[in-house]
């Protein structure tokens, strides 16, 4: 159920979603391979790095009411040894590098 869902969402990424996958993909970022709409659990995620167990998280306007579920989400992610950053579209959009630098630092730092 979860990897027809994460197929679809890969195919509907959001602008931001986009222009980070465009700075993650192909091992662009310290040689490390991400995925995208990735099933861990019973949950998709945005980005992850496997090897490195990190999870990047795109939120946009509809996240703002859904805190309590983020929460949740990240507590559990973190529980299964994962390090979860959580960015703005907004962010992504006028601040990419500043966002990739931040994944890079976070990425160093679980090496």
């Amino acid at each position: 159920m979860n990897t027809k869902r994460a197929r679809k969402l890969r195919n509907h990424m959001t602008e931001a979603e986009q222009r980070l996958w465009q700075k993650l993909k192909r091992r662009q970022l310290a040689t490390l391979k991400f995925r995208r709409q990735q099933p861990i659990g019973s949950f998709i995620v945005d980005f992850v790095c496997l090897e490195r167990r990190v999870i990047v998280e795109v939120d946009g306007g509809q996240h703002a009411d859904r805190v309590p579920d983020d929460e949740q989400r990240t507590c559990w992610l973190q529980a299964q040894g994962y390090r979860v950053l959580r960015f703005w579209n907004n962010e992504v959009l006028g601040e990419t590098e500043a966002v990739v630098q931040a994944i890079f630092e976070a990425v160093k730092s679980r090496a």
